[in-house]
């Protein structure tokens, strides 16, 4: 088997296993109880089957300029994706729509109460 072989199966391999962390992260965003593991869901396997996609996908076309930009998208959503998570959390929990029943520790309660600020929009 010569290398383009090699690298065409791995390539193959590659976007199988994103394409799978995707359908695995779609499943639980459906299947989970409540916004935090939803959003756990949402952010973890979702940007390692993004990475895998674009590993697989630069395998496959072996051009250097679509290797950059697939870098620079894998580079974007690992900047974005757990900022934007963070803050999605946060503002739930000071809107009060974290059930706290599923809670195993609570760190944000104490520092919740000292604070008195407007919950944003109603």
């Amino acid at each position: 088997m010569s290398w383009t072989g090699v690298l065409d199966v791995l390539g193959a391999v590659l976007l199988l296993l994103g394409s799978l962390f995707s359908l695995v992260a779609a499943i639980g965003v459906l299947r989970f109880p409540d916004l935090l593991t939803r959003m756990h869901a949402a952010t973890k396997p979702q940007v390692l089957g993004l990475m895998l996609v674009a590993g697989g996908l630069s395998l496959e076309l072996r051009d250097l300029s679509a290797t950059a930009l697939l870098v620079l998208v894998v580079v974007a959503q690992l900047a974005t994706a757990p900022v934007s998570g963070h803050m999605v959390g946060r503002a739930s929990f000071r809107a009060g729509q974290v059930r706290r029943d599923l809670l195993l520790v609570d760190e944000l309660s104490g520092s919740q109460a000292a604070q008195e600020e407007p919950r944003g929009a109603p």
